[in-house]
């Protein structure tokens, strides 16, 4: 399922190409890239469920959130180590996510398939929520230099 998010995000992102929203159209086009039914339905449940985090009122914030720290419960920290949830908080502290952004992340990173997380997948994942959270344009970039600055930080291996 990741496979298939990596492969929308890196063919969709820079292009000038609208995305395609036809389901129909892009389930084809992801079968003929080779992914199966099963994990294409979840990435693109995944997706809608990160759309629907975007459009409605965000359960995440509170009165004295800028005040706040995060507790992560057993499952979260089985599927993030704690490299991850130390990357985490640095983007936070760096003003690269809020404390909604980060929950839509952590959300997102919840939904998928893996048993656990590496930090390469969870910056994309942070990638991915910034991108579709409107109003988040700087510290998308800013997200894009952590990620490229590094030798390592390309779209394909």
């Amino acid at each position: 399922m990741f496979d298939i998010l990596m492969y929308l995000f890196e063919n969709y992102v820079h292009s000038e190409v609208e995305f395609l929203v036809d389901e129909d159209e892009l389930t084809q086009e992801l079968t003929r890239a080779g992914f199966h039914q099963s994990e294409i339905i979840k990435a693109l449940s995944w997706l809608e469920n990160l759309a629907e985090l975007q459009e409605g009122d965000t359960p995440y914030l509170c009165d004295h959130a800028q005040h706040s720290f995060r507790i992560y419960t057993q499952k979260e920290m089985d599927k993030l180590d704690v490299e991850c949830r130390g990357f985490l908080l640095f983007l936070e502290q760096i003003k690269v996510l809020s404390v909604e952004t980060r929950e839509m992340v952590i959300d997102r990173v919840m939904e998928l398939d893996e048993p656990a997380l590496i930090l390469e997948d969870l910056k994309w994942v942070v990638l991915m929520v910034l991108f579709n959270a409107p109003g988040n344009e700087s510290a998308y970039e800013q997200m894009e230099d952590l990620i490229f600055e590094q030798p390592d930080g390309r779209l394909h291996s």
